[in-house]
Formats: structure tokens, sequence, C-alpha cells
């Protein structure tokens, strides 16, 4: 069971988020003036990847429901003193001026400032209407994209109006006429974590260059990351692994809609990996499930900033390459414990779990603990959308983790936090005078052995940022 807690804890650093591309080509290229809306609409659900084949289009009934949907329970969250509904009706339907009454009637629940002047004098106060040069034309048929931007820009706004949205690990590191912002990223996407507060949303759009643990953006890494994960040599999963635990694998992967062909081809690591990912998401996660990482990377992308990478998708690989057999069954049965309720298991699937990990897996003592680790996530969550930098430091335990005879540990932390210093290093210690941004793994800011104390260490400054 330790091995299971021990692997839970470390899946938030390990840099497992895969990019999310869109399906299909565009029929007509998104016009300029949408990009900054791609990065933020998606994180919060307002769309997927229809919209690079459908944004040009008049927006459906359905859209403008989810539309709405999404907007209302984002505002929600704000817990905005409650209004009484206006007693006029607004016609809603699928032109800009419909679009705008429907987007209205979310916020008009709630005592924002100037909600009772009306749809289109608040709509436009907040920035969330704007004409193009001849009018604010809302007789005119609203395209998808439109009706997604002023969405967008009415939760962004009333946010930004409360101060409110997620602050991040933010830690501010300076010398030599540099300066690095560090944010300390949990990758995944749940606690409601988005939309980030605009003091962290303008830090990432200022920034000269943004650098991650990997650059999501490269085509051949992510080729030959694709290629790492699955069996070359002729073998599939069922000669790696006993014919229980891979009965079990192929009958979860059946209820995720993998088919066995697929799932063969795949590596146990890879594939303890996806469940144990899928564990961490639950009712608060966004639609889209866009792990923070993700949602950086492609806000800074929109906007044309540089990007830059610590490591490579095939040193990443190749740490989990690199596992015994062994631990990388052991940790495949820990990923299917995290995805299935022992409560209704059959005795086939419990006996093939409590060959690899031992009968106490599946004791209640050891499903609670497993509850409770999980639950810690959502705790770390929390601190992270409150900028809690000292919890969070006492709550994940770095050093107990290191210390550990767990044979991932050491090649998640004590190999990879110092080419992390390094790389921090090297950007403050360039010619000139620049800002940029670091998001790797929180676990890799803090301990002694941290990006942050290694800074210090060097001479550099480093400080939390300050709340707004």
């Amino acid at each position: 069971m330790k091995k299971i807690l021990a692997l839970l804890l470390t899946l938030c650093m390990a840099g497992g988020a895969v990019p999310v591309w869109a399906a299909e080509e565009p029929a007509q290229p998104i016009p300029a003036w949408g990009y900054g809306v791609l990065a933020d609409g998606y994180a919060m659900g307002l769309f997927g990847d229809e919209i690079y084949t459908q944004h040009s289009q008049t927006v459906t009934r359905e859209q403008l429901s989810n539309l709405t949907k999404v907007v209302g329970d984002k505002l929600a969250l704000l817990e905005v003193e409650q209004r009484a509904a206006d007693d006029t009706a607004l016609v809603i339907d699928t032109t800009r001026g419909g679009v705008v009454n429907a987007l209205y009637q979310e916020a008009a629940a709630y005592a924002f400032p100037g909600v009772e002047e009306g749809p289109e004098t608040f709509m436009t106060s907040v920035g969330a209407l704007a004409g193009d040069g001849s009018g604010l034309n809302l007789d005119r048929s609203c395209t998808y994209l439109e009706a997604v931007t002023m969405a967008d820009s009415l939760i962004l706004s009333l946010y930004d109006s409360q101060n409110a949205g997620s602050l991040g690990l933010l830690w501010k590191a300076a010398g030599n006429g540099n300066t690095l912002y560090l944010l300390g990223s949990i990758h995944t996407d749940r606690n409601n974590v988005y939309p980030f507060h605009k003091q962290l949303r303008d830090i990432i759009l200022n920034a000269e260059q943004v650098s991650f643990e990997l650059d999501f953006n490269d085509q051949a890494q992510l080729a030959e990351f694709a290629a790492m994960q699955v069996y070359s040599d002729g073998t599939t999963l069922a000669d790696h692994i006993s014919p229980e635990l891979y009965q079990v694998v192929v009958n979860t992967a059946s209820m995720l809609g993998m088919d066995e062909s697929v799932v063969a081809q795949y590596k146990a690591w890879a594939l303890a990996s996806s469940f144990q990912s899928l564990s961490l998401l639950d009712d608060t996660s966004g639609s889209n499930a866009m792990a923070m990482d993700l949602y950086v990377n492609s806000k800074a992308v929109n906007a044309g900033i540089d990007i830059g990478a610590v490591e490579t998708y095939a040193f990443q690989g190749g740490i989990f390459d690199s596992l015994s057999p062994e631990y990388q069954e052991v940790y495949l049965a820990s990923g299917l414990l995290m995805v299935l309720d022992p409560n209704t298991m059959d005795e086939a699937t419990k006996s093939a779990l409590t060959a690899v990990l031992g009968e106490e897996a599946l004791t209640p003592a050891s499903q609670e603990a497993v509850a409770e680790e999980v639950e810690q996530i959502g705790l770390w969550m929390e601190q992270w959308k409150a900028r809690d930098t000292e919890g969070f430091a006492a709550s994940y335990p770095k050093e107990e983790t290191i210390n550990s005879d767990d044979e991932l540990n050491s090649k998640l932390f004590t190999d990879r936090d110092p080419g992390m210093i390094n790389y921090a290093a090297s950007y403050l210690n360039q010619e000139g005078s620049h800002t940029g941004l670091l998001v790797v793994g929180a676990g890799h800011m803090i301990g002694s052995g941290g990006i942050v104390q290694g800074l210090k260490d060097l001479g550099y400054t480093v400080e939390v940022v300050p709340k707004p």
C-alpha cells in the first residue's frame, strides 16, 4: 500500500499532460480577434474542439444553452448577493441581441454593479458587447465565435470586478536586471481552477518567454513520446504482465471505450499514468479537463509569446521506461485500483490486483487511506487557488517522498530539481533586462533542494508574489 500512496503523491509532479489538438482543420482560419478567447474559453468549457470548424457558423440553440450554463455556474461561485429577476421578459434567440439577452440573464440574477441598467448597457459596460464601427448589429445572426467571446468576456470581467480567480503558487525571482516568475503547477484540472485571476493572466501575457517542463507544441517530440509509450519489439502488454492483470486492464479500458487491440499496444507505465490521471478528475473538473500547464501554454502561444522547455519528452519518457518490469506492474495495478470501485469488483479482478499489490490493498483501512490521499490533492488545489505557498509546502510530503525507498521518487525529484534550478538561473543570468515565466510541477518549487531555495542559494532574490 505504501507504493500506491507514493505513486499517487508523485502523480501531480509528473509531466503527463497531453496537449489537446483540434480534431479537424478549420474550414476557415479563426480571425485574429478570436485568438484571445481560445485558452480561457476552452478551459472553462465554453466550447470544445468544434470551435475550429464551426466558429463562423450561426450559434445553435444547444450551443447557447451550454454557454449560459457555464456562465451561470461560474458566476454562482462568486457568491455575489442575489437579486430578484426582472419583470420584463427578454427575447432569447440566435441573433446577437438574443445572445446578449441570454447571457445577461445569468448576470442579472446577482447584484453586480450596473446590472439594473439592462442587457445592452450592462454588457457593453463590462466589455462583453462591442460593435464593429457600424453599430452593435443586435439584429444580425450571431456567430459561434461571437457568442463564446461574449460569454468569455462576461465571466472574466465580472471575476475581475470581484478580485476573484485562481492566484496560483507564484514566486518572483530577480537578479542581474532580469525577472523570472515561478509558477508551481499541479498537472490536472479540478476544484474549479478556472478562471485564473487577472494578476496571473497578466503575468502570462506580459512575459517575453514562458517555459515549461516540456514543449507541448513540438510535434516531433510528441511523436517520439507517443512511440515510447507503445511496444516496438513485437510484444504486447500481455507479454509483460500476468494474464489475470491483463484481463483487468482490457475490461477497464473497455468501460472507457478503448478496444483491446489498442490497449495491448501500450506499455504498463503509459496505461498506469493514464488511469491515475483519470482518477484525479471529479465533478469539479472542467468539461474539457484542461491541465493548467496546457492552459498557460495555449494562452502564451495564442499571444505569440516565445515558448521554452526545461526537459524533453524523451527524457521524461525515459524516466518511466527505465522502471523495472516489477515496478511497472505495481504501477499499473495501482492505477487500476484508483479508477475501480473495490465494492463492485468481481472476484477475478480482486484476485489479480491483490496478487500484485498484496491482500492489504483492498482492505477498508487501505481504501480509506487512498481516499484521504485523493482528498489531499483537493486540498493542494485549494491552496494553489489561494496562493497559500506555506500551506502547500507544509502539506506536501516532498522530503518524505525523496527519502523513501520507492524506485520512482528519486527520478522525479532528486534527478530533476538541479536541472530546473540551472535553467532558471540561466534565464536570470542573461544580459539585458528580461521578464519570463517558468511553469513546472509545484513539488519542484519547494523544499531544501527545490527551485525557490536553489535560486536563493545562488544569490538571487526570490519572494512570493503579493496577493492583489
